[in-house]
């Protein structure tokens, strides 16, 4: 049943609808004791007598309370009411990902920003022993000043994650599915979700990678023309190549992709905080048409002795009247590159007084 504008919900009043999913339907709302607004999620009194179900509403509730992260949303309170389950949670005022994409692919560098947060939020989650496994762009809230926020914990499962070093105690306890069982979004669930397999957070890597596909190409990384069919894919079929529909795109990014897209879990990243250092390590600004002054190569010299102890080159010393800087080569002594850094658009001070040095030969001191 539908909840009219004014309708008091426990202490909240339904402001107005939001949406509906699976789990139930969600609605904006006010918190008189607060001031504040909310989002409320509530279970259909059609559903209210089915076990599995409100096992699951309480489930999300519990799994997504016990993280605090910037890119997870907040839950302030399950309760009931009237005979109605309800779990109230932190209002995002924006829009999800999947409305972001109904007008093509989003440029390179916001998409980036948009994908490292969501990569922080699963990363949060997954060091408390929570793998999302539905994972979607409908899940990903964009609020208007470009904050992510992870939602809909609703088939959220714990799995063991490494223990704790101060305490050698598991940060989470073993959740079971009954084997066989497909649970997830189609189009958006690994191979081993389609198959039934047992998941871990590697599963929600997968996720990502489609997720990232269709940022970068506007397009599904999976979809056919029926459930069944998307399913086999996933499990036995790539995607149309990033490239072919996004020629800009490039190739770190594409690894990404394709390495969060391996069949065999075991050949995905490690982590979901190893896919945001890949992704930190890319720069699309030439994406969005942004000009950029190249980086200048230090290179950074060592002395090599021949029979001297701690040969020096050069000492430099500033006149006090002039303010000048003076070169006061000793001997010469060979020099060797050991190695490149990349740095800033200016050039070292060190490195400009050994081409000067250079310059001059060694021969008499020499005054800038």
């Amino acid at each position: 049943m539908t909840l009219a504008a004014g309708t008091k919900l426990g202490p909240y009043e339904i402001l107005a609808p939001l949406g509906a999913g699976g789990m139930g339907e969600v609605y904006r709302a006010k918190d008189p004791r607060l001031g504040r607004e909310v989002a409320i999620k509530v279970l259909p009194e059609s559903f209210s007598q089915d076990a599995d179900r409100l096992k699951r509403f309480e489930s999300e509730a519990r799994s997504a309370s016990a993280l605090n992260h910037p890119n997870i949303i907040t839950i302030h309170e399950i309760g009931s009411a009237n005979g109605t389950s309800y779990i109230a949670m932190e209002y995002v005022d924006g829009t999800s990902l999947r409305e972001l994409l109904a007008s093509g692919p989003i440029p390179g560098k916001r998409m980036l920003d948009l994908a490292v947060q969501v990569g922080d939020g699963l990363a949060k989650a997954h060091s408390a022993g929570i793998v999302h496994r539905d994972l979607k762009p409908e899940n990903v809230m964009v609020s208007r000043d470009g904050f992510v926020k992870l939602l809909d914990f609703g088939l959220a499962k714990l799995f063991v994650a490494p223990t704790d070093q101060a305490t050698g105690a598991p940060t989470a306890i073993h959740q079971e599915t009954a084997p066989g069982t497909v649970m997830g979004t189609v189009g958006y669930m690994s191979p081993e979700q389609a198959s039934g397999r047992p998941v871990d957070f590697r599963s929600d890597q997968f996720a990502l990678g489609s997720i990232l596909y269709e940022m970068a190409t506007g397009q599904r990384a999976f979809h056919k023309g029926t459930g069944a069919q998307t399913l086999a894919a996933i499990i036995q079929d790539d995607p149309e190549p990033v490239a072919q529909l996004n020629p800009k795109a490039p190739a770190p990014f594409r690894w990404i992709v394709e390495r969060c897209h391996a069949k065999d879990p075991e050949e995905r990243y490690a982590s979901a905080r190893e896919v945001i250092e890949a992704l930190d390590a890319l720069d699309l600004e030439a994406e969005d048409g942004v000009d950029r002054e190249p980086a200048s190569i230090e290179v950074i010299f060592e002395l090599e002795a021949l029979d001297e102890p701690e040969p020096p080159i050069v000492e430099a010393a500033a006149d006090d009247d002039s303010g000048r800087m003076t070169l006061l080569p000793l001997y010469p002594a060979p020099f060797v590159p050991v190695r490149r850094r990349r740095r800033g658009p200016t050039v070292a001070l060190g490195i400009a007084i050994l081409l000067a040095a250079a310059a001059v030969g060694f021969a008499a001191p020499a005054v800038l």
